[in-house]
C-alpha cells in the first residue's frame, strides 16, 4: 500500500490515507494494460478535450489506438466516442449536454485486441467558464504570423504552456513564444505546410483555463498572403494593363492604379528593354487618377511582344503585363490597320453602310446602301461583274442612300455586284455576291412576303382536269413549297402535276375521280415559317368542278378532231387569161371531213374547165384550165364533219394577156373561219 505526503517551506505536511493494498507482479497479457493520468481541457458548454498517458504495458506488440468511453456520473452504461481507434493520445468530445456531470475511461488497443479499461477519471462538469476566451490567429505590422491568447485570470505563479498536437513546444528554431502580462503570443518564423495542425494553449494556477486552435491549409494560406502582402506591400490596381484602339489605327496601352502619390514612379518595358516618351512611343501619367498609358501611332508587325508596367510608390510596388504574341498580335494588329484604313477612306468619299439587301412589300429584292463626305462632282456607279449596270434613274446622292432594285429575282441573276464612289479626293467601293447563301436567303426572303399576301387557293378547269391556283407578287420554282391532300405531301407524278408561272403556283389533276376529293393544302416555307393556304375540293365544289371540266374536255375533243384545213391557201389569186388555176390543200378531221367547193357562195359545177380532186382525204385541190375573165370571184372551200369544221375565201383576179398585172396587196395565207357541228354533217 501507499501514501502521499505534500511539503512546503514550512515543512511537510499531514500524510494522505494509505491506497488499498497493490499486488506487485509481472504483466503477461498480450493486450496493452490500462492507460493512465486523463486530463481535461478546453471544458466548454457541450464539448471537452480529454488527454491521458501511454499504458506503462504495451502488451505482446504495439499499441496501435485508443478508445475513449464516457457515460453520466450516475449513469451505468458507457458510450463509445470514437468508433474507429485513435491513434493520438487525446480526442476532443462533442455533443455533451450543458450543466451534465460525466465520466470517462480510455482503452488501449494492439494487433492482439482491447485492453484492460483505464481508471475512470473524475467527474468534468460540462459548463464553460464566465468570460472564455478562444486563440485568435492575426499577422503584426511587420509581416510576423502567431497566434495569440489573453487571460485576465492568471496569477503571479501562473504561466502559458503552448502545445501542438497537445505537445509542448520545445522548437525554437520554428517557434517563438513571447508573454506579456495576460497576453501570450506563439510566432512561426517560417510557416510552411509543416506547420499545419492544431494548437493548444493552458494556464497553470487557474481554473483549468486553456483553448486550442487548428491551422488548416486554407487559413494558413489567407495569413501567409496577408503576411506577404505587410512584408512585400503592392500597389493596387483598379485596372490591369490592357490595351484600345483609336480610330486612326493608333494603339493605347493603359492600366489604372487605386492612389498614386507624387513621388510614385514607373517604367514601360517592351521585351525586357525600356522605352521612354518618345514621337514613336508618347507616354504619360495622371497621378490625380492613377493612369499610366502609352500611345503608339503605328502600330506594326515589328511590335509582337510582352508590354509590361512597373510602378514604384515608397516600399510598394506593383507590375502588370499584356502578353500580345501570335494570335493575341494578330488580331491587335489587324484591327489597328483596319481602323487607320478606315480614318484614311473615310476622308474622300465613302460608304457609311456597305451593300446590303432587303426584299420590297412588292417582292423586289433592293440592294441598298449608303455613302457620307459626297459633293457634286462625286461619281456613283453600279457594276455588275465589272461591267456597268444600267439603271433608269441615277441615285440621288445628297439623300445618301442609294438603292437598286432587282425585279422577279432568278439564277439569271446571280453575279457580283458593286457600288462605286470616286472624285478628286479618293474612292471607295462595296461589294455584293449574289450566290449560294445569299442567293438562298434572298429567295426564303422573298418566300416570306409572297407567303403573307398569297391568294386564297382558287380552281381552274381545263380539258386536262382541275387546276388549284395560289396566285403571289412572285413565285419561282426555287421557292420551298409544298402541296398536300388530306395532309399528305403530294409528290409531282402524271396524275398530279405541280408547277407555277411568275404570277402563281399551281396543281394539276389530270382525269380526276372520286378519290381526289378531300382539302388540299398549298404552303411556302420562309426558312422560319410556313404560310399555308386551303381549299376543300369536295361536295359541291368538287361536283360542279368536275361537270366543267367534262365539257371543256368534250369542247377540246371535238376542236381535235373537227375538219379544218391543214395546208394553207392564199387570200389573193392574181391569173393571166389562159393560163390553168391549181388551188391545193391538205385537210383534216376524224371521221374524214366532207369538202366542199364554192364561187360566189355558190355550189360549183363540175366539168372539164372546173375540176376538184380529193386523195387519201387529206389531199384536195381544185384545177380552173383556160381561165377567163368570168373566173374572177370568190372562191371558198368548205372542210367540217360532226365536229365541225371551216372556211377559207379564196380571191381570184384574172388580167388580159398584154395588160398590166393588177397592183394588188402580196398574197397572205388565208384565214379560215370556223363552222359549227351540225346535225347534218356527214356522217353524223
Amino acid at each position: 500500500e501507499f501514501k502521499i505526503a505534500a511539503i512546503n517551506l514550512a515543512g511537510i505536511g499531514e500524510p494522505s490515507d494509505p491506497s488499498e493494498h497493490f499486488k506487485c507482479e509481472a504483466w503477461t497479457m498480450p493486450e496493452p494494460g490500462p492507460a493512465y493520468d486523463l486530463t481535461f481541457c478546453e471544458v466548454r458548454d457541450t464539448s471537452l478535450v480529454m488527454l491521458w498517458k501511454a499504458p506503462v504495458y504495451s502488451g505482446s506488440s504495439p499499441v496501435s489506438g485508443y478508445f475513449v468511453d464516457f457515460r453520466e456520473e450516475d449513469a451505468g452504461e458507457w458510450i463509445t466516442v470514437n468508433q474507429t481507434t485513435t491513434a493520438n493520445r487525446y480526442l476532443k468530445v462533442c455533443d455533451l449536454q450543458q450543466g451534465k456531470t460525466y465520466v470517462f475511461r480510455v482503452r488501449a488497443v494492439n494487433a492482439n485486441g482491447v485492453g484492460k479499461p483505464s481508471d475512470m477519471s473524475e467527474p468534468v462538469l460540462v459548463e464553460a467558464r464566465p468570460g472564455t476566451k478562444e486563440i485568435s490567429a492575426g499577422v503584426d505590422e511587420q509581416g510576423n504570423i502567431y497566434l495569440a491568447f489573453d487571460c485576465q485570470e492568471m496569477t503571479d505563479a501562473s504561466q502559458f504552456t503552448w502545445c501542438k498536437s497537445y505537445e509542448e513546444i520545445a522548437d525554437d528554431e520554428r517557434f517563438k513564444i513571447e508573454t506579456v502580462g495576460d497576453h501570450s503570443k506563439l510566432y512561426l518564423k517560417n510557416p510552411d505546410k509543416e506547420d499545419l495542425g492544431t494548437y493548444s494553449v493552458s494556464v497553470s494556477d487557474t481554473d483549468g483555463v486553456s483553448s486550442s486552435f487548428v491551422l488548416d491549409p486554407e487559413e494558413l494560406e489567407r495569413l501567409m498572403a496577408l503576411s506577404n502582402e505587410i512584408k512585400n506591400p503592392t500597389i493596387p490596381l483598379k485596372s490591369e494593363l490592357a490595351y484600345e484602339i483609336f480610330d486612326k489605327g493608333q494603339v493605347r496601352f493603359w492600366l489604372q492604379a487605386e492612389h498614386l502619390s507624387p513621388d510614385a514612379s514607373y517604367r514601360f518595358i517592351i521585351n525586357d528593354r525600356e522605352v521612354s516618351d518618345s514621337e514613336i512611343h508618347r507616354i504619360k501619367c495622371d497621378k490625380a487618377t492613377g493612369i499610366i498609358e502609352m500611345v503608339m501611332d503605328r502600330f506594326t508587325i515589328e511590335n509582337e511582344g510582352t508590354y509590361t508596367v512597373q510602378i514604384h510608390d515608397g516600399k510598394a510596388k506593383s507590375q502588370s503585363s499584356l502578353v500580345l504574341i501570335g494570335d493575341a498580335f494578330r488580331t491587335v494588329l489587324e484591327e489597328a490597320e483596319f481602323q487607320r484604313k478606315e480614318f484614311l477612306r473615310k476622308q474622300g468619299p465613302h460608304f457609311a453602310e456597305y451593300l446590303h439587301w432587303d426584299v420590297t412589300e412588292e417582292c423586289e429584292v433592293r440592294l441598298v446602301c449608303k455613302v457620307a463626305n459626297t459633293k457634286k462632282e462625286t461619281v456613283f456607279k453600279w457594276l455588275k461583274d465589272d461591267v456597268l449596270y444600267e439603271t433608269e434613274t441615277s441615285p440621288d446622292l445628297e439623300r445618301g442612300t442609294c438603292q437598286l432594285l432587282i425585279p422577279k429575282l432568278s439564277k439569271k441573276d446571280h453575279g457580283e455586284y458593286k457600288a462605286t464612289l470616286k472624285d478628286d479626293r479618293g474612292q471607295d467601293a462595296s461589294i455584293l455576291e449574289i450566290a449560294g447563301k445569299v442567293y438562298d436567303d434572298m429567295i426564303l426572303a422573298m418566300s416570306r412576303v409572297c407567303g403573307k399576301s398569297a391568294s386564297p387557293l382558287k380552281i381552274l378547269c381545263t380539258p386536262e382536269g382541275i387546276r388549284l391556283q395560289c396566285f403571289m407578287k412572285y413565285f419561282t420554282e426555287e421557292m420551298k413549297v409544298n402541296w398536300q391532300h388530306r395532309d399528305a405531301k403530294i409528290s409531282s407524278s402524271e396524275h398530279m402535276r405541280i408547277g407555277g408561272s411568275e404570277e402563281m403556283a399551281w396543281l394539276q389533276i389530270c382525269e380526276p375521280t372520286e378519290k381526289d376529293k378531300g382539302k388540299y393544302t398549298f404552303e411556302i416555307f420562309d426558312g422560319k415559317d410556313n404560310h399555308q393556304r386551303s381549299l376543300d375540293l369536295s361536295g359541291q365544289a368538287f361536283d360542279e368542278a368536275f361537270a366543267e371540266f367534262q365539257q371543256l374536255k368534250a369542247a377540246a375533243f371535238a376542236e381535235k378532231n373537227r375538219g379544218r384545213l391543214i395546208g394553207g391557201l392564199p387570200d389573193v389569186v392574181t391569173i393571166m387569161e389562159g393560163k390553168t388555176l391549181n388551188l391545193t390543200c391538205t385537210v383534216f378531221g376524224n371521221p374524214d371531213p366532207e369538202v366542199v367547193w364554192f364561187k360566189n357562195d355558190q355550189d360549183i359545177e363540175l366539168s372539164e374547165h372546173f375540176s376538184v380532186k380529193v386523195e387519201q382525204a387529206k389531199y384536195v385541190s381544185m384545177t380552173i384550165k383556160g381561165v377567163t375573165s368570168e373566173d374572177s370571184g370568190k372562191y371558198s372551200i368548205n372542210v367540217k364533219n360532226k365536229y365541225g369544221g371551216e372556211k377559207i375565201d379564196v380571191t381570184v383576179s384574172v388580167y388580159k394577156h398584154g395588160e398590166k398585172i393588177p397592183d394588188v396587196a402580196p398574197p397572205q395565207q388565208a384565214k379560215p373561219k370556223l363552222i359549227p357541228a351540225s346535225a347534218s354533217a356527214p356522217g353524223q
